[in-house]
C-alpha cells in the first residue's frame, strides 16, 4: 500500500497555455518516466453513495470529504489501483492499493468481497466503507496527462487534457467506450501538489501563464451531465 499526503491546488488553462507551461518546466524539473512525448493516459472508475455523499460533499465545500476510484494506465494492465483520497482541511491523504485485473472487474461490477483475500488493513477498510455506505461505480473519466517532477518537497505538476468521461458504462478495461468531453477542446486542467509549502521559483514559474483557481474536481465535473436531470 501506498500513502501520500499532501496540498493540492487546481486550475483551468487554456491548451496553449499548457503548451507554454510544459515547456518551461522542460527546462526545470524532471519528466515522469511515463510521459513519452506526448504524456500518458489516465482512466478512473469512480465510486460514491446511492445519495451522491460524495459528489455533493465535494459541490458543497466540505472540509472533509472523500473519493473512491479504480485507476488504470492502459486497458490492456493486468492490474488496478483501489485509491482513497481523503480531504482535510488543506490536506489530502491519498492511500492506494495494488488489485489484479480480475479483483478490479469484480470491484467494477460492485462487488467487494475480493479486498478481504489482501493482506493489508486498507483493503478491509475500504471493503467494510463500501459495503457500509453502498457505494456503487458511478463514472468513468478519462484524460492524458503529462507530469513534472521536483524531488525538492515532493512537488508534482501534473497537465491534464481531453478529459472525457461517462456514466452509462463501467468497463474500466473497455477499448469501446463511448465518452464525452467533460470539458472543451481548448481547455486543460493544471494540478500543482506540494508537501509543506511550494517552492518559491515554481510558484513564479506557474505564475506567469494564465490560469484560474478550479473549486470542481473532474469527477463533479463528470457527474455534471447526468445529475443536473436529477429531480
Amino acid at each position: 500500500m501506498n500513502e501520500v499526503y499532501r496540498q493540492e491546488k487546481k486550475y483551468f488553462m487554456t491548451l496553449p497555455d499548457m503548451k507554454k507551461l510544459s515547456g518551461i518546466l522542460d527546462s526545470v524539473m524532471i519528466q515522469d518516466s511515463h510521459n513519452g512525448a506526448d504524456g500518458y493516459y489516465i482512466r478512473s472508475l469512480y465510486f460514491d453513495t446511492v445519495n451522491e455523499n460524495d459528489y455533493e460533499a465535494k459541490i458543497n465545500g466540505l472540509e472533509t470529504r472523500r473519493k473512491i476510484r479504480l485507476r488504470i494506465y492502459n486497458d490492456k494492465d493486468n492490474f488496478a489501483m483501489l485509491e482513497l483520497k481523503q480531504k482535510q482541511g488543506i490536506y489530502q491523504k491519498k492511500r492506494s492499493l495494488k488489485v489484479n485485473k480480475s479483483d478490479a472487474l469484480e470491484i467494477a461490477s460492485g462487488k467487494y468481497s475480493c479486498l478481504l483475500k489482501y493482506k493489508e488493513p486498507f483493503a478491509a477498510e475500504c471493503y467494510g466503507l463500501m459495503n457500509t455506505m453502498c457505494y456503487r461505480p458511478k463514472a468513468i473519466v478519462q484524460y492524458r496527462r503529462k507530469a513534472y517532477i521536483a524531488k525538492e518537497n515532493k512537488i508534482r505538476i501534473t497537465l491534464d487534457s481531453d478529459i472525457r468521461a461517462t456514466e452509462t458504462n463501467f468497463e474500466l478495461y473497455s477499448q469501446k467506450l463511448n465518452m464525452y468531453p467533460v470539458l472543451d477542446s481548448f481547455n486543460g486542467v493544471l494540478e500543482v501538489k506540494y508537501n509543506g509549502f511550494l517552492l518559491s521559483y515554481i510558484k513564479d514559474l506557474i505564475n506567469e501563464v494564465n490560469r484560474s483557481e478550479l473549486s470542481v474536481s473532474k469527477y463533479c465535473l463528470a457527474r455534471s451531465a447526468g445529475l443536473k436531470f436529477r429531480l
